[in-house]
């Protein structure tokens, strides 16, 4: 037994000495992984606290688009960007609140919504049904070299034909009817056969004035009474 209790003691002489090279060391680590699961926890916790609050002011500015109240809506929507801008329901708000902007007549403010979306949204097809919008807006206040730049910018290859008929609205807008032309043809071969989008783009290059054409009138033959009173004449010199 006092043999059991002699090793004993040298187990525990040698982890006192192990833990009077380590403790620091092992302290430390576990204080770190504890630092770490709670600031994990922590940043759950407030991102699920962020997303729920930013949930809240979206579906204000749905309820307010839906009840027609434009000040909620606007209220919502500029609390939405400003405190929640990284949220996925920041870049759908934006576009929710812009819709309800231009369909009031507001284009400055539906402006000012879709470019916010384009210049923060981290998902590629939001930014490009953004750009399109935009480039809509940009048409109805004639700022046709404006639209042309946006449709510009880059979008996600899907949007590709959409991206080209809109092009040919603003050239057909200029007055560029052959660019116009050039713009649906491409976007017609880029868009799905069995769209709607394609007969709408199809029935809007039907409708482009076709050139007109300059004819050249062949110079009119000499009459055979001029020809025979020439021919008189040159007998009577003769």
């Amino acid at each position: 037994m006092a043999a059991y209790d002699l090793d004993e003691q040298e187990k525990l002489g040698d982890l006192k000495a192990w833990w009077a090279r380590n403790g620091n060391i092992v302290t430390g680590i576990v204080v770190v992984l504890a630092i770490a699961v709670a600031g994990t926890q922590g940043w759950k916790w407030w991102n699920k606290k962020q997303a729920g609050e930013a949930a809240t002011l979206y579906f204000a500015i749905s309820e307010g688009i839906t009840k027609n109240e434009a000040a909620k809506v606007k209220d919502a929507s500029a609390q939405l960007l400003e405190k929640f801008p990284s949220t996925g329901y920041a870049p759908r708000g934006a576009l929710l609140a812009a819709k309800a902007s231009f369909d009031a007549g507001d284009l400055d403010g539906a402006k000012k919504q879709l470019e916010w979306v384009v210049a923060n949204s981290g998902e590629d097809e939001l930014k490009s049904i953004a750009r399109l919008r935009l480039a809509s807006v940009l048409m109805d206040k004639k700022e046709f070299d404006a639209a042309l730049a946006t449709l510009d910018g880059k979008h996600h290859v899907s949007f590709a034909g959409l991206f080209l008929d809109a092009r040919g609205d603003v050239f057909k807008l200029q007055g560029k009817f052959g660019d116009a032309r050039t713009a649906y043809e491409e976007a017609l071969k880029k868009l799905d056969v069995k769209g709607q989008q394609k007969q709408l783009t199809q029935m809007k290059l039907d409708a482009l004035p076709v050139a007109a054409v300059a004819v050249v009138a062949p110079s009119p033959s000499p009459a055979p009474a001029a020809n025979a009173a020439a021919t008189g004449k040159d007998e009577v010199k003769k």
